[in-house]
């Protein structure tokens, strides 16, 4: 997996990092009327995690890139966990940028109860015991919009050919035909690191198409809607759990890891969060800051985190 460029995805948080999709956090938090992390204030030792938060949780909710991975790649160790906390009774949702044919291998072949994808778009479940798919889009007709031109908002495909003809060294990420809701321009993973000016550019094209984006640490994703990660977490929730306020119940129940300033609506939304240590460098530009940290980085970080909620779970 590539760097962000210097300075580049934190560039973009606490705000700059969103398009119009950043002011849903707001309704967002509102199933607990708090915020995660308090601005000001560096996050905690994963060590220091509440027992009593661990003995109750339901869900764990997970960033994929450079949380669950690293350096490109999904370690033994991360699957691992993954099925360490199923065989405690926790689910596990990862919530991701990545395309909807990447969410379907997930749903299928993961031990997790669901996959948030594409930036909240859409979640995919597979139901083991019927052997079917359940997909369920949370971005209207903003499908429709992917392609050829006509009533309506600009179809992204021409947003993306004017990034790429005016940011030189840009290109459509590699797994965009698996796409179904959104665009992603790739600026670190398979072509040369963009420095931050071209970064900005590229937001700065979506900024005057009114289109909602994200910075992540090797993409600049866009779409049509107003829609996020919270807000499919709060919809995957009030879906699965019989409404608002169950939701709001379950979200005091859950936990979210991730490891970037795109991963911020998260941190504000979820009373429990932790960052794993990728995240540090990025702390002194990001308002709502996660809860706990942990010691070690992307994958090794994510087990670490696993491995203390276990340990306190069991403990009495």
């Amino acid at each position: 997996m590539g760097r962000p460029p210097e300075g580049g995805e934190a560039g973009h948080a606490a705000g700059s990092v969103t398009g119009k999709a950043g002011g849903l956090t707001g309704e967002a938090d509102s199933l607990t009327g708090k915020a995660g992390g308090p601005a000001g204030r560096a996050p905690a030792p994963v060590s220091e995690l509440p027992a009593a938060s661990c003995r109750s949780l339901a869900v764990v909710f997970t960033d994929i890139d450079d949380t669950l991975t690293t350096g490109g790649s999904l370690p033994p160790s991360s699957y691992q966990a993954l099925w360490d906390l199923f065989h405690h009774d926790i689910e596990v949702v990862p919530v991701t940028g990545r395309p909807a044919g990447w969410c379907d291998h997930i749903a299928r072949m993961w031990p997790v109860s669901a996959v948030i994808g594409e930036n909240g778009a859409f979640c995919y479940s597979y139901d083991r015991a019927s052997r079917k798919m359940k997909r369920r889009s949370f971005a209207g007709g903003a499908a429709a919009r992917l392609g050829p031109a006509g009533p309506g908002p600009r179809p992204l495909a021409e947003i993306a050919a004017r990034v790429l003809r005016e940011v030189p060294g840009t290109a459509l990420a590699a797994d965009q035909p698996f796409r179904v809701s959104d665009f992603a321009i790739d600026f670190c993973e398979d072509v040369a690191p963009l420095g931050q000016p071209a970064v900005d550019d590229i937001c700065r094209i979506l900024a005057s198409e009114g289109v909602s984006y994200r910075v992540s640490s090797i993409h600049v994703n866009f779409w049509h809607g107003q829609y996020d990660k919270m807000t499919g977490v709060r919809t995957w929730l009030e879906d699965t759990r019989g409404g608002r306020e169950a939701a709001a119940t379950a979200l005091g129940h859950s936990v979210f890891i991730g490891d970037s300033p795109n991963d911020e609506p998260l941190f504000a939304g979820f009373p429990l969060s932790i960052a794993v240590a990728n995240l540090e460098r990025f702390l002194p530009r990001i308002v709502s800051l996660p809860g706990y940290i942990t010691r070690g980085e992307s994958a090794e970080g994510f087990c670490e985190a696993c491995r203390e909620i276990l340990r306190k779970r069991e403990a009495r």
